[in-house]
């Protein structure tokens, strides 16, 4: 499996695309902080919400982006039936090219830690809520994984891998925001609008950014990327 992992880190680090990719990831969330109008500097408060409310919708195209290769490619060039060959299972197939996809996320997300400790430093008063950031971090983790695990489903059912990008997209869209979308309906409200944003990643990904960890979201953001996963271990052993 590791040896997977490391082949999805060597061809995404050797191509430009990867690299522009993480650029673009990291200067788009800089210049919304720090440049654009409202940003940090302009409202006066340590606080890297706007950070953590604007990372999600970037991770909606960048994972996509990172993803959408893992499969598609493998089909369309013939190397996946050379992949069949190696003494590997389907399974260790998946976690390969989970893990290599999720490394490659969790390394575009490290540099944005130089936010924290520059908001921070900059605080005249009271820095940054620690046990908050540290929540938002770790839900921006599980959210990844997530988008991980939904892109790597998807781009096992397609050999093109501009179809499995824009699929990917539609789908972390509507997995994350649909739910909370419907749950704002007259038709669902008084009870059932609860329930309906609970069912989405969003509704989640709040509870866990406010510092204080529930094993429920846990459990929500482990099942969902392991149901994901077992779709695409089961895609493979129908190809096989």
């Amino acid at each position: 499996m590791w040896s997977i992992c490391k082949k999805e880190l060597g061809q995404f680090f050797s191509s430009l695309t990867g690299i522009i990719a993480i650029v673009v990831f990291l200067l788009v969330n800089g210049l919304v902080l720090f440049v654009f109008p409202n940003n940090i500097l302009d409202s006066g408060y340590a606080t890297l919400e706007a950070y953590f409310a604007l990372a999600p919708w970037i991770l909606v195209f960048l994972i996509p982006a990172i993803t959408m290769r893992s499969f598609a490619d493998e089909y369309r060039g013939g190397t996946f039936e050379i992949l069949r060959t190696r003494p590997l299972t389907p399974g260790q197939i998946v976690g390969g090219k989970f893990w290599g996809a999720l490394i490659i996320v969790v390394i575009a997300l490290l540099p944005t830690l130089v936010y924290y400790f520059t908001v921070n430093h900059l605080a005249a008063t009271t820095g940054i809520d620690a046990g908050a950031a540290a929540g938002s971090y770790l839900g921006l983790f599980f959210l990844a994984a997530v988008f991980t695990a939904i892109s790597i489903f998807i781009s096992s059912r397609t050999n093109n891998a501009v179809i499995a990008f824009i699929l990917s997209l539609i789908a972390c869209l509507l997995l994350y925001y649909g739910f909370h979308t419907l749950s704002g309906l007259a038709a669902f409200r008084g009870g059932a609008d609860y329930y309906l944003d609970l069912l989405g990643i969003d509704a989640h990904y709040r509870s866990i950014s406010r510092g204080v960890v529930d094993t429920r979201d846990l459990v929500y953001f482990v099942s969902l990327a392991a149901f994901f996963l077992f779709l695409t271990r089961q895609t493979l052993i129908q190809r096989a």
